[in-house]
């Protein structure tokens, strides 16, 4: 069991290394001049010397490798760099947007869970029904439906046509609301954004739930259950559901970095200010330290989730402990 937790440490740290020099590398593999891209609008002020200067205070004038140890350095001492673009620390441009982030993905995510799987248990459990073809043809078609047309469509429907709900932002500006009233205006503005991210959600895991659960419900200890006349309920529930979600946890550290890549095509559509409007902002304006620092974040929320669920699925299917 030691050498399985030591295994995995160097494993993690060896992923880690790769993905930060990954996200090191690729920005500055973008085409065009990274200082021209960052100061757009001042190139004709631009004398060579100050060129010159400001590719010095970047540090691209540095070899490759170097650059790499220097970011290394400053990373590990919580410096995550300077936005020439938004002129404020990558830090707290990140800091202010990962709450609004965490809020829309986080929700979504506990609200596709809990359908897909109530969906999926119940439509296997119908299997070759009425509810079981409708249910699957509808997520069939759903999962086949970019999560971008899903959001354009919203946008177009609930906000420009119906004029329902608000188009863009987290909150009504310069509102002044306080208390409940600020709870319902973020809640206001959350729900499109929230319906799109979390519909493109559910046809996945429906289909694994529903497909786990057929294989589960042929089980012998399913068919024990139902010979000694337990609650079809409780059979679903306690005994099938229970077994067939354990490939649902697996797929939680997958799921997560969809969203926060989902969740940037979503809060670009409606304007949500997150990491994902951010991240477009930053790639935009090729602001190279705030790429860095939001890729770097993201990197460390999407390991670190999976090492809790790597650490924790012994807990959920007891079998895997006494694998090793």
């Amino acid at each position: 069991m030691r050498n399985r937790t030591m295994k995995m440490v160097v494993a993690y740290l060896l992923t880690i290394f790769i993905l930060l020099f990954l996200n090191f590398l690729l920005p500055r593999l973008l085409p065009g001049d990274a200082i021209l891209a960052m100061y757009s609008g001042h190139e004709t002020l631009m004398t060579e010397e100050m060129y010159a200067e400001l590719v010095r205070m970047h540090g691209l004038d540095l070899p490759l490798h170097e650059q790499f140890f220097i970011y290394l350095t400053e990373l590990a001492h919580g410096d995550l760099g300077y936005s020439y673009i938004c002129h404020a620390s990558t830090a707290d441009l990140i800091m202010g947007a990962l709450p609004w982030t965490l809020l829309l993905v986080g929700t979504s995510f506990i609200l596709s869970a809990v359908a897909g799987i109530v969906l999926g248990v119940e439509s296997s459990w119908r299997r070759g029904g009425r509810f079981d073809k409708t249910l699957l043809t509808f997520m069939l078609l759903l999962d086949g439906i970019p999560s971008l047309a899903i959001g354009i469509t919203s946008l177009t429907v609930f906000c420009l046509y119906f004029g329902w709900f608000p188009s863009t932002g987290a909150m009504t500006p310069y509102s002044g609301a306080e208390g409940i009233e600020y709870i319902k205006d973020v809640l206001w503005h959350l729900v499109l954004p929230l319906a799109t991210l979390t519909l493109s959600m559910i046809p996945g895991d429906y289909l694994l739930i529903r497909n786990s659960m057929l294989l589960t419900i042929r089980e012998p200890y399913v068919l024990t259950a139902r010979a000694k006349g337990i609650k079809n309920r409780r059979i679903k529930y306690l005994h099938a559901a229970r077994n067939a979600i354990l490939p649902f946890a697996t797929r939680i550290g997958i799921r997560i970095a969809y969203l926060i890549t989902g969740a940037l095509f979503i809060e670009t559509i409606f304007a949500y200010p997150g990491l994902g409007l951010l991240t477009y902002h930053a790639i935009s304006n090729r602001d190279l330290p705030l790429m860095q620092g939001i890729l770097t974040v993201s990197v460390i929320l999407v390991l670190l989730i999976n090492i809790v669920v790597d650490l924790m699925y012994k807990k959920i299917d007891p079998r895997v402990g006494y694998a090793y």
